[in-house]
């Protein structure tokens, strides 16, 4: 077999515990075709093969981002970003100067606001972003994803009022003495009242999102992505994938809510290619952190009333899991608090023997904390734990404040690789940026990027940079059911690999925050190269 590329004079962490290094590889078809010394390399070089020096850089399998919202992400790039302001007032100037170029009939959009970046901590009000835009209509999601910021305008839309009840697993905050929406919406069904009555983007916005999202991720060493987002957005998608025009593989986990139409249809789990497959199905069965809607055992240490939501009941979980075991789907279920990760594992727990003996590979997204008695179970029933290193460094001092001393059971790696759970990394975008170097740094260190030298929060659940390397890569084909065709420098898999700027498995750890892809390479094809 001729080979269409060799890459020679490399340094090649296959991630291959069986041949975990190596020199030289060959590209054949968009496969792997040998992997080891440049001599047996040698061997697969026709007339026709190109061959690039790699100067003795790093080459490792291009990383995937099991935990994306991609065309969210590709829109927010257009939308204010405001995970940067410290002030409601600050938010309010952004708005203004939005809103002094608004057209009519548009929305003003934006996300990443932080009520615990601010001083004392005060949730908005439609008041406030009425002095900005007291005509043009605004939704500007929370950093979280889990609650929006609306002025009266957005409400008035969306026909809003006092007597709107909360939708269920939803929560409209309320004036506590006049009863009147105070602008803010918490959780998925609240913020739909209004985001259902934004005008959608067309299917050619859509695509024009996935792209500018695509060049992002081609020049941060992503080459696939596990997706949780909606019918339209697959729609675009689908339209790419049919067209040929895809330029990232996608594993898209479909919404709890369409699974019927989709069994009706008799689709199962896997359906699609090597570049956009049906994954598992999403659910809720809780808020988030930043929102304090997280569903928990006891309740939070400053709001001795507030124990989160339980979005999706135990029982209804349960069920969810039982139809999808038995349609050959796995279920990927957000749970964010120590209460809902227990409900969840309980629900799972019902039909381990069933989805076990079916080859399903159910896991649980985000699994931020998790009380004493939960922990082993993740890893007695070799679950997935799909989850974030960011959102660690991110929101342990938030943690700290409203979990207190349960804190000792967040964003658990270390215990739950050694418990045998399945770990993978991705990045929540557009809730953080998804830099995989970042989300390294987190894992290796626990600490923040710009903070002092210390031993980091709950150090004892560090990662070393393989193992994080590992959640990036083979971690995330594994919980894919993909292991056989990515995730590793192997012999017969897809060349999808990355050249980077340092050997960030010989560096301090700092390196890894400077560290850069120079290269992309899909299936034996570049896709990006550094300038």
């Amino acid at each position: 077999m001729r080979a269409d590329l060799t890459v020679v004079n490399a340094r090649i962490y296959t991630m291959d515990a069986d041949h975990p290094m190596a020199e030289a590889l060959a590209v054949c078809g968009g496969r792997i075709v040998s992997v080891g010394d440049r001599d047996a390399v040698r061997a697969t070089v026709g007339p026709d093969t190109e061959e690039l020096d790699a100067q003795g850089r790093l080459l490792l399998p291009a990383f995937t981002d099991a935990h994306i919202h991609l065309v969210e992400y590709g829109q927010s790039l257009q939308r204010l970003q405001l995970d940067q302001e410290t002030s409601i007032d600050a938010v309010v100037r952004r708005v203004a100067e939005r809103a002094g170029k608004a057209t009519p009939g548009t929305w003003i959009r934006g996300l990443g606001w932080n009520r615990n970046l601010w001083q004392g901590s005060p949730l908005p009000t439609r008041q406030d972003l009425d002095a900005a835009a007291p005509n043009v209509p605004v939704l500007l999601d929370s950093k979280d994803l889990h609650a929006a910021w609306v002025n009266t305008a957005g409400l008035r839309a969306a026909g809003i009022s006092a007597q709107t009840p909360d939708p269920p697993g939803g929560v409209i905050e309320r004036d506590a003495r006049t009863g009147e929406p105070t602008g803010v919406l918490k959780e998925g069904p609240a913020v739909r009242l209004v985001s259902d009555h934004i005008p959608h983007a067309s299917l050619a916005e859509l695509q024009v999102a996935i792209d500018a999202a695509t060049c992002n991720l081609h020049r941060l060493g992503i080459t696939s992505v596990h997706v949780p987002e909606g019918y339209r957005e697959l729609r675009a998608v689908m339209d790419l994938w049919h067209r040929g025009d895809l330029g990232l593989r996608i594993l898209w986990m479909v919404a709890a809510e369409q699974l019927p139409c989709l069994v009706q249809a008799g689709l199962t789990g896997g359906f699609g290619d090597e570049w956009l497959s049906l994954g598992p199905v999403k659910a809720f069965a809780d808020g988030a952190l930043g929102s304090r809607t997280a569903d928990m055992f006891d309740a939070y240490e400053t709001e001795p009333r507030n124990h989160g939501v339980q979005v999706t009941s135990t029982e209804s979980l349960t069920a969810l899991v039982g139809e999808c075991t038995m349609g050959g789907w796995n279920v990927a279920i957000h749970a964010i608090g120590d209460r809902a990760n227990s409900r969840v594992l309980d629900a799972l727990e019902k039909h381990w023997r069933e989805w076990k003996t079916r080859g399903l590979r159910p896991r649980i997204e985000h699994v931020q904390l998790l009380a004493p008695q939960d922990l082993p179970r993740l890893g007695a029933m070799g679950l997935v734990a799909s989850m974030q290193p960011i959102h660690c460094t991110s929101d342990m001092e938030m943690a700290e404040r409203y979990w207190g001393r349960r804190c000792s059971g967040a964003y658990a790696w270390r215990s739950l690789l050694e418990s045998g759970a399945h770990l993978t990394f991705g990045s929540d975008a557009p809730v953080e940026e998804p830099s995989v170097f970042r989300g390294l740094y987190a894992a290796v260190t626990r600490r923040r990027e710009n903070g002092p030298p210390l031993k980091g929060w709950y150090p004892q659940q560090r990662l070393s940079v393989s193992e994080a390397v590992y959640c990036y890569t083979m971690g995330a084909a594994y919980a894919a059911g993909q292991e056989r065709e990515t995730g590793s420098i192997t012999f017969g898999k897809r060349a999808d690999l990355i050249l980077l700027s340092e050997d960030i498995f010989s560096q301090p750890s700092e390196a890894l925050l400077e560290t850069q892809v120079d290269l992309t390479m899909i299936g034996g094809e570049i896709a990006y190269v550094s300038k």
